[in-house]
């Protein structure tokens, strides 16, 4: 049994919150469903047992690449469907892995299977690895004797996943490095170069266009407070990645992506099909809706995708339909995804019609991924010609003018 703290709406709107013991938490969600309750979050309380030293650690330092997931669902469901037991099947993906962190939970999921838990319960017990899309959807299949078809559908969820990072991260990943390496080569040229051009100027006493004295001040500034100024610029980098992994961070830069030219689209189109995909394989794997969106939810990254469905998941209670939730969010939903689930809970079709729209929205993001770059090069190409001709007006035609005294 796992102890968990949950947090649930009474019928008179009041909330609550307490800890309890069960079996995952799925079945607490269900248990304090059947009580009446509405559930707004459960989560697992950590606490390390004294006389097992695997579980003190628990691999909790080791990680475990969306790739490896991938692989892992992939073969499993390829080797149930080829009859070999699960206990086997988990022995062999152990040996055929080179993650030795996977390894060790790969074998400790062994473990359990062999001591008569159910395989989502093992993979519960290890929700940094196995997400609870991952937990939910084995658990459904489990109950419907189809775990090798719920496998290939988690595969195929995470592929699309990855696919979407890949390409959203190849699109921005160059321009990011130009940048990069811009700022890199202006710092060094203010702390190597122009110093050596300042102390020329100076020698010569040449008459310096304003550009250049505040070039020249800049660089002076740097090198006499270069202890300062590079120790600001790791605080600066450290704080701004403590900030943005924090829940405040996290909310801005979701708002950022949002109102961003060019980017806004993109993110519109990705999270889109990313809430249309699982939501689909959650719903066509047999879990009820109430939980899709609650785990959906947790999935998404964008704080505003996430608050839309934790109304959804509220309205859904309620007996409302998932389709007015979308249509009342067209400036996060484009208007197909609301008419999608509208027609999907008409015809009983829901999983269908949002795995097609998933789909579309996943071609979207190819194209608008390709045509950001045709856009970005151009304007990486203006900033590199600004910062050039910064420099050139701001010391090249000052080493001319001084030719000429020299002269």
């Amino acid at each position: 049994m796992i102890k968990f703290s949950y947090r649930v709406r009474k019928e008179g709107g009041e909330e609550a919150v307490g800890q309890r013991e069960a079996t995952d938490r799925f079945a607490l969600a269900r248990e304090l469903r059947a009580e009446g309750l509405t559930v707004i979050s459960v989560s697992e309380i950590r606490v390390a047992h004294k006389n097992n030293p695997l579980a003190l650690i628990n691999f909790s330092w080791g990680q475990v690449r969306l790739k490896d997931k991938i692989i892992f669902a992939s073969n499993l469901g390829s080797m149930l469907s080829a009859g070999l037991s699960l206990s086997r099947s988990l022995a062999v993906l152990s040996k055929q892995t080179g993650n030795k962190y996977f390894r060790g939970i790969i074998n400790q999921v062994e473990e359990k299977i062999n001591k008569g838990n159910s395989l989502s319960r093992a993979l519960a017990v290890y929700p940094r690895v196995f997400p609870e899309f991952f937990v939910a959807m084995i658990e459904a299949a489990e109950e419907s004797g189809k775990l090798p078809e719920a496998l290939k559908l988690v595969a195929e969820q995470f592929e699309k996943s990855y696919s979407l990072r890949r390409k959203i991260a190849g699109a921005l990943i160059y321009p990011i490095i130009i940048i990069f390496v811009i700022i890199v080569i202006t710092i060094l040229m203010m702390i190597f170069l122009i110093p050596v051009l300042a102390v020329t100027f100076r020698d010569f006493g040449a008459s310096l266009p304003l550009s250049t004295q505040i070039i020249i001040g800049l660089s002076d500034f740097m090198v006499k407070n270069l202890f300062w100024v590079l120790g600001a610029f790791v605080l600066a980098i450290l704080v701004l990645t403590a900030f943005f992994r924090s829940k405040l961070g996290r909310r801005y830069s979701s708002a950022i992506l949002l109102h961003t030219p060019f980017l806004n689209n993109l993110t519109r189109q990705a999270n889109s099909a990313l809430v249309l995909r699982t939501t689909s394989s959650l719903v066509s794997a047999g879990v009820g809706m109430t939980q899709t969106l609650m785990i959906t939810g947790r999935v998404v990254q964008n704080y505003y995708y996430r608050r839309v469905l934790v109304e959804a998941y509220d309205k859904v209670q309620k007996g409302l339909p998932l389709s007015t939730v979308f249509i009342a969010h067209q400036n996060l939903f484009p208007v197909f995804v609301g008419e999608m689930t509208a027609v999907g809970e008409e015809t009983g079709r829901l999983a269908d019609l949002l795995l097609k729209g998933a789909i579309f929205f996943e071609d979207e993001v190819n194209q608008m991924t390709k045509d950001l770059a045709t856009v970005v090069e151009p304007a990486l190409m203006i900033l590199i010609g600004i910062v050039v001709s910064i420099f050139v007006i701001s010391i090249i035609g000052p080493l001319y003018s001084l030719s000429n005294i020299i002269k």
